[in-house]
């Protein structure tokens, strides 16, 4: 099987901007974010879709998602982070959580990127990408 650019930031063979890590899985901020702290959890081990992943690695993921979504919470200050799970661009199970404020703002990110129109109206600087990594990973 072919490395997933996933696989290979696992590995340290590419960079990320990590808000979380544990021995299971890792969370890191995507690069092409529909909002501000638009997160990826991702298992350690490559399997293509998450029905597809053992009980343990599962639970995980989940896990993951659980305590990357409070500190989303706090350090955007919102009442929702939508999850998400589409499996279309990468063959390796990821989870997308994105703090939004209302369902409107996250439906009009979620369809401009899937139908590739140039909306992304967030288009983030490393520098920045790495601010909020770092204010994600203190929780606050």
């Amino acid at each position: 099987m072919v490395d997933s650019i996933f696989t290979k930031i696992i590995k340290g063979e590419l960079p990320c901007y990590k808000t979380y890590e544990d021995d299971k899985t890792v969370a890191f901020l995507t690069t092409e974010p529909f909002m501000p702290g638009h997160t990826l959890v991702v298992p350690k081990v490559q399997v293509e879709n998450f029905d597809n992943l053992d009980l343990v690695d599962y639970e995980a993921v989940f896990g993951a998602v659980r305590v990357v979504t409070k500190r989303l919470k706090a350090v955007f200050g919102v009442e929702k982070v939508a999850v998400m799970i589409t499996g279309f661009h990468v063959p390796h199970v990821h989870v997308h959580l994105i703090p939004v404020t209302d369902k409107g703002e996250f439906s009009a990110a979620v369809q401009a990127h899937f139908s590739k129109q140039a909306l992304l109206p967030y288009v983030p600087s490393g520098d920045e990408l790495a601010r909020i990594a770092k204010k994600i990973n203190r929780g606050r």
